[in-house]
Parts: structure tokens; C-alpha cells; sequence
């Protein structure tokens, strides 16, 4: 009998496998540039479909790569039976306990707009279209972190599937190792099928993106600093160096334009809003401007990011601080051929060690540096990798070394976000509850490879 069929007669979902009609469409992951060749697909139709995928795997010697869409995918999926959880679409909030409980197939959006006309929020992210239940298991970095911290930190229990195949609910009492470690540390340890996790008043919220052309950047970025000095808790900055390539399908505004944006959200009244960021009219020129009182469910629009999947290129940093020298590494040139660098301001509760926290820890860094391009071609790719290079290079003076679980990119290991004591427990973790490595995260913790250079599509 081959995996196909073996497969088949263990799940009620759709499996393929190489020479299946749709297999290679399947088994891409949302990073077009990433390579993944997996061994088979299946789309598991709930719960029990997942635990025979594991109990399966765990008698073949294979391993399972969860994935809903795949869009932290790292290329690290080869020969693996790749497991989409896509359609665990289970979404339940629970307003009078300011609950949430999500399959791991839904996306942030979805939870958003369930949970805003109950004046609650979630702690999303930038886009809509990301899986809640990936988001959190790599920490979570929210709008509303600087105010509630890690999403991952907000979690009260996962359902799972353990190497053996088992179901369980793991929370703080019931398996507190266990909880731990899925709370940041990746999708290593179990294979998790539904996250229940508090929800946050958002009665009001103010927020939105100006933009200006580039020739503004040094007057934004200096804004940007003055802002995020004394910013409270509630208000988020972010600042985003643009440049358009000439493509037909961008709107006027945008195609074949160098550009310079800030993006917040305020958790208060707009009035307030508006005047913690009012540094920002002192600039003239702007080109848009969408600030104003904002529906919970509209946060994924603030910054516009593609809703479909795409190839890019991308690397992170964490800054530990913003003082002049670092502004002019940003400023002394254009970006081009990267399509955007952004740099998010942290600290707050994120900077701060939670009760009870998870892997993700906490950021003593004040921003982070996030940079990405399109490689269109080989040449493209290349000159993208090593503009990367030459922005890291420059700030190394400025970065810590480590960076968000969530920034790790193709090459990069799960090592460089977690400190020597963190990654040293996740790998004891792994090697107690996989023994036999069922469960192939993006980024592995027992990955101990040096790390491939940047660029490229690897």
C-alpha cells in the first residue's frame, strides 16, 4: 500500500501526494519563494483527522508539518506529510468572559470582526489573513502589545495532539511544561488543533496611515522619534520606508513611487488620538491620510498587506535603540530594490516579564527592524539579499543579535530568537515529549546548523 492510500483510509479529508492532480498547488506554502517538498498533503476536516495524521506518521517514521496556509513557512518541510488545518474553522467568542476560542484554521480577520461589536479585541497583528493559531505559537507581536503584551501571554489553553497521537487540553494546571513552551516557543512540541485566549476592551479605537514622498523621510523619521519617546501605552507607531516598483496593477498613488509612511492605533477616544499625534501635521506634503475612529475589525487595513500569497524575501532585527547614527543608516540612501523597511515601536508591557509567561519572554529592545522584497528573478533576489546585508551590516552597532520568533526568515534558526536558558529548555522539552521528531516545526529548536547567508530564494 503507498502513503496515499494509507492515508486515505486513516483521514475523512483530502489527501494527494506526488502525481495527484493539485498536488504541487497544495503544497505551497504562502512565501512563494520558499521551496517545500513534502512528501504528501492532507486537509484534515477536524480534530480527529489531525490525530490520525500524527498516529500515523508516528508508526510510518515520518514527521507532520502543521500548516493552515503556510505563511511562515521556512523550507524546512522536506519529505514531510504536510498536515492543512485550514478548514478547523471552529470560532466561538465569549463575550461576557472576554474569551475567545478558535480552531486552528481561523484567521485573525474573522476573529476581529466577531469580537469588535462586542467592543473587544483580540491581540492581531498587521494583517488579517495570518492563522491566530501560528501567530500565537511564534510569541505574537500586536498592535496592542505595547499594552497587553505577547499574545501568546494571553492564551489560557490550546487543544492538541500529542506525538503519541492523543488529544488533551493543555493549560497552566493541567500540563504547565507543556504550556509553557507553546506559548512562543513554535509549533515543535504538539500539534495544536484549537487556541482559547482572553479578549481586551476596544470600545473606541483611533488609528491609520499618513504618507508622504520620500524627500519627507528625515522630517518623519524625527516625528517618529519624538513620538515614541513618551508614547503611553496605548498608542503604537510604526514607521515604513516605501518603494513601488512600476507594476500596472498599484493604484496612482503608489506605482513606481519612493514613499515614507506612519502607521498607529490608539486604544482611546480619537480626540485623544489625534493629539498624541498631532507632531505628525507639523509635516507637510502628505499624500494620504486614513487616521480617524476605526471599527476593530478595519485593523487589517491600517498598512494594506496582501491578503494572497506572493514571493518575498524578508529579515528582521531588534534595534535597541534610535539615536542619530541609526537614523542615518535609514536615511543615507534610497531602499530600492527592497519594497519596504519598518521599524515598530516595542517596549511598554512588551518589555516588561509576565506573570506566568510563555517562551516568547519579553523585549528589552525599543523597536524592531523589519525589512522585505519581491524577488522577481534570480538577479532581483540576489540584489534584495544583499541590500538586507548592507542595512544590518550598518546597525549592527544598534541591534541585539536577537530577533522576534515571528521575524526568523528561510535560513535562520530558532536558536536566534530565545535566550542560551530558553532554547536549552525548548530542546530538553523536544527531545522529552518527540522523541522521535513526529512534529517538524518552521523553525526547528534541535536545528543546530550554522545559519545560511540571507538572499537568494532559498
Amino acid at each position: 500500500m503507498t502513503i496515499g492510500n494509507e492515508l486515505r483510509n486513516a483521514v475523512r479529508g483530502r489527501v494527494l501526494v506526488a502525481g495527484d492532480e493539485g498536488f504541487e498547488q497544495a503544497g505551497r506554502p504562502w512565501n512563494l519563494a520558499v521551496e517545500q517538498p513534502v512528501r504528501a498533503v492532507v486537509e484534515a476536516e477536524d480534530a480527529d483527522d489531525v490525530a490520525a495524521v500524527v498516529g500515523y506518521a508516528r508508526l510510518a517514521g515520518l514527521a507532520v508539518a502543521a500548516q493552515p496556509s503556510g505563511h511562515g513557512a521556512s523550507g524546512s518541510a522536506d519529505g514531510v506529510i504536510l498536515l492543512r488545518t485550514g478548514r478547523l474553522g471552529d470560532l466561538e467568542v465569549r463575550p461576557a468572559e472576554r474569551v475567545a476560542r478558535v480552531g486552528a484554521g481561523v484567521q485573525w480577520g474573522q476573529v476581529l470582526a466577531a469580537a469588535g461589536p462586542h467592543g473587544l479585541t483580540g491581540l492581531a497583528g498587521s494583517s488579517p489573513v495570518v492563522s491566530v493559531t501560528g501567530y500565537t505559537l511564534g510569541g505574537g507581536l500586536s498592535w496592542f502589545g505595547r499594552r497587553h503584551g505577547f499574545a501568546a501571554d494571553s492564551v489560557r489553553a490550546f487543544e492538541v495532539v500529542d506525538a503519541e497521537g492523543r488529544r488533551a487540553r493543555v493549560s497552566a494546571g493541567s500540563d504547565p511544561e507543556l504550556f509553557w513552551a507553546l506559548r512562543g516557543g513554535g509549533g515543535d512540541f504538539a500539534l495544536v488543533t484549537a487556541v482559547e485566549f482572553e479578549l481586551y476592551p476596544a470600545p473606541r479605537l483611533y488609528g491609520g496611515r499618513v504618507m508622504w514622498p520620500a524627500e519627507r523621510a528625515a522630517e518623519v523619521l524625527e516625528a517618529f522619534r519624538e513620538i515614541t519617546a513618551d508614547a503611553p501605552e496605548e498608542l503604537s507607531v510604526w514607521f515604513d520606508l516605501l518603494s513601488f516598483p512600476p507594476l500596472p496593477f498599484l493604484p496612482d498613488l503608489l506605482r513606481g513611487k519612493a514613499l515614507v509612511a506612519v502607521d498607529a492605533t490608539f486604544l482611546g477616544e480619537g480626540g485623544e488620538g489625534q493629539d498624541l499625534l498631532r507632531r505628525l501635521d507639523k509635516i507637510g506634503g502628505a499624500v494620504m491620510d486614513s487616521r480617524g475612529v476605526l471599527p476593530v475589525a478595519e485593523l487589517g487595513g491600517i498598512c494594506a498587506e496582501p491578503t494572497d500569497p506572493g514571493a518575498g524575501l524578508s529579515r528582521g532585527e531588534l534595534l535597541t535603540g534610535l539615536d542619530d547614527a541609526a537614523a542615518q543608516v535609514l536615511l543615507s540612501r534610497p531602499i530600492d530594490p527592497l519594497l519596504s523597511v519598518q521599524i515598530r515601536h516595542l517596549g511598554g508591557a512588551l518589555a516588561r516579564p509576565a506573570e506566568g509567561g510563555g517562551a516568547c519572554g519579553h523585549l528589552t529592545e525599543p523597536y524592531s527592524l523589519y525589512m522585505f522584497g519581491i524577488p522577481s528573478t534570480p538577479e532581483a533576489a540576489a540584489a534584495v539579499g544583499e541590500r538586507q546585508s548592507e542595512i544590518a551590516a550598518a546597525l549592527v552597532p544598534h541591534t541585539s543579535g536577537r530577533k522576534p520568533y515571528t521575524y526568523l526568515a528561510p535560513g535562520e534558526r530558532a536558536a536566534a530568537a530565545f535566550t542560551g536558558d530558553t532554547i536549552t529548555r525548548l530542546r530538553d522539552l523536544k527531545r522529552a515529549r518527540d522523541p522521535h521528531g513526529v512534529f517538524r516545526s518552521n523553525y526547528p529548536v534541535l536545528d543546530q546548523r550554522p545559519e545560511r547567508p540571507h538572499g537568494g530564494t532559498r
